[in-house]
């Protein structure tokens, strides 16, 4: 099942967070915002919704969202001001090392592997990816 909420400070974006998924739910909403950052959708100064909102929305507890805001506040994505809010802080995770970037990498790698991908539909998996992330930068 699929509970899709939308982002209504930040017109037409949306989080979807699958019940099924084996991730915890605040990291599915840590990683849909960081989706949106990393695509330029949501940018430097960009407010998120209060947590009571994205946690009534969504229809899980205020805490799951309350720790997936400081998820992304401790990456350094965004900015917490108790009473008045997330602000996106940068599009830069702060302090990514290149050998923590290639363990996550391999592990999104091996996950392709196990999934049973041939070399050239991971390729087109992820050459679609990076397209869809980097449509802005060229």
């Amino acid at each position: 099942m699929h509970i899709v909420w939308c982002m209504c400070a930040i017109d037409n974006m949306y989080i979807t967070i699958d019940e099924g998924d084996r991730r915890p739910m605040y990291q599915q909403v840590v990683d849909e915002i960081k989706a949106l950052i990393a695509a330029g959708e949501l940018s430097e100064g960009s407010s998120l919704p209060p947590v009571r909102q994205v946690a009534a929305d969504l229809g899980v507890n205020l805490n799951t969202i309350a720790f997936a805001y400081r998820q992304l506040q401790k990456e350094g994505l965004v900015k917490v001001r108790h009473g008045a809010g997330a602000v996106v802080k940068s599009r830069l995770l702060s302090q990514t090392t290149e050998e923590q970037l290639r363990s996550q990498l391999g592990t999104v790698l091996t996950h392709l592997a196990l999934a049973g991908l041939t070399l050239s539909e991971a390729k087109a998996l992820i050459d679609g990816e990076l397209n869809r992330l980097f449509k802005d930068r060229e």
